[in-house]
């Protein structure tokens, strides 16, 4: 047998001389990412979009454009105003700080309502939802009526600074409540035990196990906290007493804007506030996924 058919068994057995190019496998033709999009979907799809288009994408263009209509030395010149910082800067101060206490008490009442068993449990569920329910100038009159001029406690806050926070306080509280309520419900149990029979203490398997899991939905429950309070309006008509420089709030110096007739600058606070918004939630979102893939 010749030399080159003994150092190619598969050329002998073919009958064909020996060619280094017929050993090269063939490349396999890369498969196209097919959508699996049906028509009748691929329609509800076009109808959201142009719905969603419609109620929130095209006014959120309008806005933009009618913040800048002016010029961007008055959309600098409105942010740089005294009074309208002094709005914007407690606005967001107040929030970060009803989320902070929300997020805490928040917690808190989850883990109980999750936790334990107790006669009125159900009251409790019921009560939780009540700044859901009432609208937001209902709320204001509420806190008025035990937080103002004739209150039963001696507490007035009509017209200060701290009326601002307590009435953020109010509005979000549920959000937190809700969003960590039903994953706390979905824990296993069995973990914790395990935790448990290995040795560890009761703050440790909070901080090691419980917390980990719960940290999405607190950041998620946080988010929305801070985004509502941010854009609340009508529990601080009532009970912030509207006094520039002191217990003015953001919204409350857009509807001031507004009453003058000055479109702009109302669209410039409020650009500022929906991205004030907007990079928390994004933030929240990166720090929330980070800390799934981890």
């Amino acid at each position: 047998m010749p030399t080159r058919a003994l150092n190619n068994p598969a050329s002998a057995t073919a009958g064909i001389p020996f060619s280094p190019g017929r050993t090269r496998s063939k490349r396999r033709p890369r498969s196209r990412r097919r959508t699996t999009l049906t028509r009748p979907a691929g329609l509800a799809l076009g109808i959201s979009v142009l719905w969603f288009s419609l109620l929130v994408m095209i006014p959120l263009a309008l806005l933009l454009i009618s913040s800048v209509e002016d010029g961007w030395s008055t959309f600098w010149d409105t942010l740089t105003n005294v009074q309208t910082a002094h709005a914007i800067r407690l606005t967001l101060v107040s929030a970060l700080a009803a989320t902070a206490v929300n997020l805490v008490m928040g917690l808190l009442i989850a883990w109980v309502l999750v936790r334990d068993r107790f006669p009125g449990r159900w009251l409790i569920e019921l009560m939780i939802d009540i700044p859901f329910a009432l609208p937001s100038l209902v709320a204001g009159l509420v806190l008025l009526s035990l937080y103002g001029p004739e209150s039963p406690l001696g507490i007035n806050v009509l017209g200060t600074p701290a009326s601002v926070f307590l009435a953020l306080l109010f509005v979000t509280l549920p959000f937190v409540v809700r969003t960590v309520q039903p994953v706390l419900g979905e824990l296993d149990r069995d973990v914790e035990r395990a935790a448990h029979s290995l040795g560890a203490s009761r703050a440790t398997t909070v901080r090691r196990i419980i917390l980990p899991a719960l940290t999405p939905a607190l950041a998620a429950g946080a988010t929305l906290c801070f985004a509502r309070g941010v854009g609340e309006f009508g529990a601080l008509v009532i009970l912030s007493g509207n006094r520039p420089n002191i217990s003015e709030g953001a919204p409350m110096r857009i509807q001031s804007y507004i009453e003058v007739d000055n479109t702009a600058a109302a669209a410039t606070v409020a650009v500022l506030l929906l991205a004030t918004a907007l990079t928390a939630t994004l933030l929240v979102e990166v720090l929330t996924s980070q800390e799934r893939h981890r």
